[in-house]
């Protein structure tokens, strides 16, 4: 967490260290790889290390967007142009570990910035139209936040199993 989120307390501090937790074990389930290890799928999916790494990081950026300015701000284009679904899943060519870790901290650092700064966590936004959200619903911030915990969590558990596979390291245990 940030120096300004460090000072925090009650449920804005509970949240963000539920998510700085989870991001630690996804940050730390790829300690000690080279590139080459985080670009390899070990199972039939997309997967792998460094993918999950830019997948999770991406995940956070948008829907901190959809916190701060709705489905419109969600969907606005990223930086680099619109990517194929699979392709955020995988590491590009002339991607590296370290340069999608540093950007994982740059949207960490954002998140949690936002979250000191927002006035209220109860400001919710109409979610984008797709099949698995029901028509019409909204979301707060807060229950954004818990999505992001939720992604965050399950794909560490992910990445856990791509690494036993991979070398046969584990995040705990």
């Amino acid at each position: 967490m940030t120096s300004d989120s460090a000072a925090l307390s009650g449920e804005r501090a509970d949240l963000l260290q539920t998510l700085d937790k989870h991001r630690g074990f996804l940050r730390y389930t790829v300690r000690d790889l080279t590139d080459e290890q985080a670009a390899r799928r070990t199972t039939v999916s997309e997967l792998c290390l460094g993918g999950l790494i830019k997948h999770v990081s991406g995940v956070e950026a948008r829907w901190m967007r959809f916190a701060v300015g709705g489905a419109p701000a969600m969907e606005a284009a990223e930086p680099g142009g619109s990517v194929a679904w699979e392709a955020r899943f995988r590491m590009a060519e002339g991607e590296t570990l370290a340069g999608l870790l540093a950007a994982y901290e740059r949207v960490a650092a954002e998140t949690d910035a936002l979250v000191v700064s927002l006035p209220d966590l109860d400001r919710a936004h109409a979610l984008p139209a797709a099949p698995w959200f029901q028509p019409g619903a909204a979301w707060s911030v807060r229950r954004v936040l818990l999505h992001v915990i939720a992604e965050t969590a399950q794909h560490a558990g992910h990445a856990d199993i791509i690494r036993e596979s991979l070398d046969g390291a584990k995040t705990m245990g």
